[in-house]
C-alpha cells in the first residue's frame, strides 16, 4: 500500500508543478495594463477552470501526503 501512495505522490508533484507553471503571471500580457476586464477583478474561463484545477489536485496531494505519512509510520 505504501508503493502505491508514493508512486500516486509522484505523479501529483509533477501534474501540480505543471499545472502551477501553466498560470500566467499578474503583469502577463495586456492584463497587467488595464485594457482588460481581467484588472476588474473578471478572469478568462480558462483561467478560472485552470486555477479550480489547481487546486482540487493540491487538496489531493495534501491528503495523499498525510495517507502516505501514516502508512510510513
Amino acid at each position: 500500500m505504501t508503493s502505491f501512495f508514493a508512486v500516486v505522490q509522484v505523479i501529483l508533484v509533477f501534474v501540480l508543478i505543471s499545472l502551477v507553471l501553466m498560470h500566467s503571471g499578474r503583469d502577463a500580457g495586456m492584463g497587467g495594463l488595464g485594457f482588460t476586464p481581467a484588472s476588474q477583478g473578471g478572469t478568462h474561463i480558462v483561467e478560472r477552470n485552470l486555477t479550480r484545477l489547481t487546486i482540487v489536485v493540491a487538496v489531493l496531494f495534501f491528503a495523499n501526503s498525510i495517507a502516505l505519512f501514516h502508512y510510513l509510520k
